[in-house]
């Protein structure tokens, strides 16, 4: 593992504690808003456990944060260049997905994440992840499936979807090969 993953899981740990803390809430508070377990939301804070995508996805549903202004209050540097190499990268320790936020930290209310998705991985998403933002994915290589609650959506190289009203979802690379898309994710 390096260095560079195991910090940027510290500072995600510190910043879950400062989002937590600073609204004044105790672990239960946030275990209850969240759906996570008061010991796993311990674990994650104390850095005794890293949290899976969907764990980081409810969690920062609670706080009124999409899971990439999280990351990017616990990781991105100020400016207006990002450079590749000081883009945050987070693996998810349960899937192998790799999420790397592309986008500067600002005040536009837009982020880019570039994701990708291992063969056979499948990332379910809570719907309190979505509640407060608008999100387009566009497939870079490969093929991706993706489930809005029934409706089962193929996308492959070259398209873009638009997603509907927040609904629970579930990411899914059903190929051999490796899927890389771009989210683009609009806060209201």
């Amino acid at each position: 593992m390096s260095t560079k993953k195991d910090d940027l899981d510290q500072r995600i740990a510190v910043r879950i504690r400062i989002e937590r803390e600073s609204r004044g809430w105790s672990l239960t508070d946030l275990a209850e808003r969240s759906g996570v377990s008061r010991a796993m939301i311990h674990k994650i804070e104390r850095g005794i456990s890293s949290p899976t995508a969907m764990i980081l996805g409810r969690l920062s549903g609670a706080f009124n944060l999409s899971m990439s202004k999280l990351i990017a209050r616990a990781e991105i540097p100020d400016g207006h260049l990002l450079r590749h190499g000081d883009q945050p990268v987070w693996v998810d320790p349960q899937s192998g997905y790799i999420r790397r936020h592309v986008s500067p930290r600002s005040d536009l209310p837009l982020d880019l994440v570039r994701i990708e998705l291992p063969p056979g991985a499948e990332i379910p998403m809570p719907a309190s992840a979505y509640a407060f933002i608008q999100q387009l994915i566009w497939v870079l290589s490969g093929s991706l499936v993706f489930i809005e609650a029934a409706v089962r959506h193929e996308i492959e190289e070259g398209d873009c979807l638009e997603l509907g009203a927040p609904v629970d979802c579930i990411f899914k690379n059903e190929s051999s090969q490796v899927c890389s898309y771009l989210v683009v994710v609009l806060s209201r």
